[in-house]
């Protein structure tokens, strides 16, 4: 088995499995919910688990078996053994992917210093189960423990095909039979992946896996968590970190493991220098948050993929412009997929969210790309004051203009058209802010606006931006407006000038003249602006 000496200085880890030895880590087991770790074994039970890409899955996995063949579990005395089958992502074909299954179990066997069990059948319904007799076999008297990962890749006929062998041998498992217990790991849950595999039909009693006894789930780091994890760097190296630091770290990911990772490595490995013992500031991490969003790193790059889903679009737009939509609910398959993929969240305080701030910036970043990238340079633009601080007045004015003479014809290339309005602003907002200032983002769906909090060389700006639709009035809609700006602002920056932005996107008034549509009126301490 695999035993290295931990190293003199650790790190944060963001790419791949954590391993106590080189890395800052926490126990990811005590992160576990709905498990029972120590009936597993003991009782002979196979079981699912399921979470978010990159929150510590695989990590558990080996962590888990390091700890079962090291003889110290208390569920029983067994061997276990990791198995990725991510090799068989797109063989749909059984043929083609019990072959690679097999290949990948006497692989890792052999890596892992265990008996490497033999392929002794070429017939493809009965490959999986034949390897797994044998690979019993020999490590009997102990019983075998397999713990699969990316069973999410698997589809169609190799998917049924693996369970139904599975489901085949669990009647006879024990020492020298069949594994004792098998964990099956990936993003989704098993009756995901069956529903996929049988078409989006319902999977009812007779579907290949009704013998698990648990779905368990990996929870995201709580703040205390947090702490935690980076105590260890203070005891190895002596570097502190600050309170309002943590608690940036904290909001800004909601615990998300592989962005807490990065947010730590970043600013003790490239804003500090590696060897630096200067205590971690709150500017320390603004700026490694701000250079891990524009590196593009890849756990963040693959939510582009997922905001181009059809199954994903409808609830995040839903979300960015704060539509009430009854009929997305949590028994929803594309919620549940969304929210499988760590992608949004739901409480009954906030009803669906995305899940983090990062995850709600990178968002608006990818789907408004397109916009800010063919926007005009800002210097052509009048928006700054002779100090050089930003005239809110004026960008809203020189953006009023650009919506007149350009939303037409961008809407029309548009995938979310619903957000069009919110995501064209926010590039607006970005071509001049980037390097300069920040943008909070506040929306959730069913809160029937989106409110934007701008900071720029010392400015601080509130902008609270809302749609008019049919059986809609401007009058009641405005008066709405002004009601939930004035608490936004009160809660974040009470002196701070407020502009209400209202889109009416009722079609006889999109057909209307342009000077009827556009308004610029102050309404208190609130500029209303209107398009």
């Amino acid at each position: 088995m695999i035993n290295k000496e931990k190293r003199p200085v650790r790190f944060f880890n963001t790419t791949g499995p954590c391993n106590p030895w080189d890395h800052y880590m926490l126990p990811p087991e005590e992160r576990l919910v709905g498990a029972q770790l120590h009936r597993y074994i003991r009782d002979q039970l196979y079981w699912v688990l399921h979470a978010p890409r990159q929150t510590g899955k695989t990590t558990f996995l080996q962590n888990w078996m390091r700890e079962i063949n090291s003889g110290r579990f208390n569920g029983g005395d067994a061997v276990a053994c990791y198995v990725s089958v991510e090799r068989c992502q797109g063989l749909a074909e059984a043929a083609k992917a019990m072959p690679n299954i097999c290949k990948a179990i006497q692989e890792y066997a052999e890596f892992l210093s265990m008996p490497v069990p033999e392929l002794k059948t070429g017939a493809v319904n009965s490959m999986l189960s034949d390897i797994l007799i044998n690979w019993s076999v020999l490590v009997v008297p102990k019983p075998l423990v397999v713990l699969f990962d990316e069973t999410d890749v698997l589809e169609g006929e190799t998917l049924i095909s693996f369970l139904r062998q599975l489901r085949g041998g669990f009647a006879g498992r024990g020492p020298g039979f069949f594994p004792v217990s098998i964990a099956l790991v990936g993003m989704r849950d098993l009756k995901d992946y069956i529903t996929a595999a049988k078409g989006g039909a319902t999977p009812n009693p007779g579907s290949p896996f009704n013998v698990k006894s648990d779905s368990a789930m990996l929870s995201n780091f709580l703040r205390e968590d947090i702490a935690k994890l980076f105590a260890q760097r203070t005891e190895e190296t002596g570097q502190e970190i600050s309170g309002e630091a943590l608690d940036y770290v904290y909001d800004q990911s909601r615990g998300q493991p592989w962005i807490v990772n990065s947010l730590f490595q970043r600013a003790t490995m490239r804003i500090l220098d590696e060897g630096s013992r200067e205590t971690v500031s709150l500017e320390h991490i603004m700026e490694a948050r701000e250079q891990m969003i524009l590196a593009r790193e890849t756990h963040l790059d693959a939510l582009e993929v997922r905001l181009r889903d059809p199954q994903i679009r409808r609830l995040v737009e839903s979300i960015i412009i704060g539509a009430a939509d009854p009929g997305i609910n949590r028994a929803s398959p594309d919620v549940q997929l969304a929210m499988d993929l760590g992608l949004v969240s739901w409480t009954t305080e906030t009803g669906f969210i995305i899940a983090n701030p990062i995850y709600a910036d990178i968002l608006t970043r990818y789907l408004n790309a397109g916009y800010h990238d063919n926007l005009p340079p800002p210097s052509t633009w009048q928006w700054q004051k002779a100090d050089g601080s930003l005239d809110m007045d004026a960008l809203l004015r020189e953006f009023q203009r650009f919506w007149r003479e350009n939303s037409e014809v961008w809407e029309e290339k548009s995938d979310y058209t619903e957000a069009f309005p919110h995501l064209l602003l926010m590039a607006f907002l970005q071509r001049v802010l980037n390097g300069g200032g920040r943008i909070d983002r506040e929306y959730a769906a069913g809160r029937g606006r989106m409110d934007l909090y701008v900071e720029y060389k010392g400015g601080r700006y509130i902008i609270e931006v809302k749609l008019i639709h049919d059986r809609q009035s401007p009058e009641q809609v405005t008066a709405r407006g002004l009601e939930q700006i004035a608490k936004y602002r009160d809660s974040k920056a009470p002196d701070a000038p407020a502009y209400l932005l209202i889109f009416d996107r009722r079609p006889r008034v999109k057909e209307a003249p342009w000077e009827e549509r556009l308004g610029w009126t102050r309404e208190g301490s609130v500029t209303v602006v209107r398009s």
